[in-house]
């Protein structure tokens, strides 16, 4: 099994158990689900980067589906390399545990049962990063990277708010 693969099938168990959705369910006939369009991506994407470029921050700003693939990259030409991997990380970790990462950073924190959590591949309990959704449904994530947790945090919500029509 490929790796992105084997991680949209990890993030889907995780879903399923953090929200208790019975598995038997997706075996009863056809699914319908929403889809995150590339247009909307970028857009996400974009605005969340000129947010925390106005505020003087040189980030990476990552969107991925609702599997946790990656949609959009966007490195500012200024920004560390490593942002990418920390923005694609957090954005991951957004669609898997269908939260803010500052929640899952919070509740990990706070919470010894829930700790361990933090240690899956691929998960990274930094605030930054926050799920898309479209009519109550999950449809992916977008994170940034590269300037402090809270402004993090700021800007990748500022991207979905810019696409919140097309989110409708």
């Amino acid at each position: 099994m490929r790796r992105t693969q084997a991680r949209s099938v990890l993030a889907l168990l995780l879903a399923a158990a953090c929200i208790g959705v019975p598995m038997a369910a997706a075996q009863e006939g056809v699914v319908t689900q929403r889809i995150l369009s590339l247009a909307a991506a970028r857009l996400i994407a974009d605005a969340a980067l000129a947010e925390c470029a106005s505020r003087g921050f040189h980030t990476s700003v990552v969107v991925v589906d609702r599997s946790g693939d990656v949609l959009v990259t966007l490195r500012h030409e200024l920004a560390h390399p490593v942002t990418v991997e920390m923005a694609r990380s957090k954005a991951y970790t957004a669609v898997a545990f269908r939260a803010s990462t500052l929640d899952f950073r919070n509740a990990t924190a706070s919470d010894p049962t829930r700790a361990a959590q933090r240690d899956v591949p691929g998960i990274l309990a930094l605030a930054g990063g926050v799920p898309i959704y479209s009519d109550g449904e999950i449809i992916g994530g977008v994170a940034s990277s590269g300037s402090s947790q809270p402004t993090d945090d700021e800007c990748a919500k500022a991207g979905v708010a810019k696409a919140a029509s097309l989110l409708e």
